[in-house]
């Protein structure tokens, strides 16, 4: 990220070519997962989320300014959290887990999306990303916007408030429990950036990371692999 360019881990051109696949990702992809919370929200009974402005891609609905500098910086970031009101649901856990979960499965699709075109590009024009220039920038392109996409599902499923995975994490826990959690979400939240931005959590994310870059490369090659 702007960090690693900065410290000299990355070239010039590598650096242009990761930043042009955040910024998709800011305006894109974030939109798509904060969309698809609203959109399963809606589906599962909650009908304000139609009047709050958040059951749309337009990405002014969903852009947090700290979350896309963090993206930027870090290489894990967020949009504005949409507001679900769990009360409209049959069962009110179990839907706000739903909910949750569909925002880093909008991510792994979008993961899937670019997997296929790296892949179509591989089995169709294999000597593009080699032969010039440009071919080597669509490469690094595509490796890093398939890469963030997949680092930020997993950052989101980690089980810590206010991310995904603690939805997820409720519906197993007592009340007593998630209202503690609740309660102390905002000193969470502070505690969760001093991490990423100390680079405790960069081990274990990057482990988890990979296993699902490898999973995400062996599903896209799949349909290739007929012709």
């Amino acid at each position: 990220m702007l960090l690693s360019l900065l410290s000299g881990q990355l070239d010039f051109y590598s650096a242009v070519s990761q930043i042009l696949a955040i910024l998709l990702i800011i305006f894109l992809v974030l939109p798509f997962h904060e969309w698809a919370h609203a959109f399963t929200a809606a589906k599962l009974g909650d009908t304000s989320i139609k009047y709050r402005g958040r059951l749309t891609l337009n990405p002014l609905a969903h852009i947090d300014p700290f979350g896309a500098l963090a993206l930027l910086l870090f290489g894990f970031g967020w949009a504005k959290p949409v507001p679900v009101d769990a009360r409209n649901f049959k069962k009110p856990k179990l839907g706000m887990a739903i909910v949750a979960l569909m925002g880093p499965v909008a991510n792994i699709v979008a993961a899937i999306v670019g997997g296929l075109v790296f892949q179509g590009i591989v089995k169709f024009a294999p000597d593009f990303f080699v032969s010039n220039n440009i071919g080597q920038y669509v490469y690094m392109f595509l490796s890093f916007y398939i890469l963030i996409n997949i680092r930020l599902a997993v950052f989101n499923l980690l089980p810590i408030p206010p991310l995904d995975g603690s939805k997820i994490l409720f519906v197993f826990l007592p009340d007593k429990w998630v209202m503690w959690f609740y309660r102390y979400q905002q000193i969470i939240s502070i505690v969760l950036i001093a991490l990423l931005w100390a680079g405790v959590l960069s081990i274990p994310l990057n482990f988890l990371s990979n296993y699902v870059l490898m999973f995400i490369n062996w599903i896209t090659a799949l349909p290739f692999s007929l012709f």
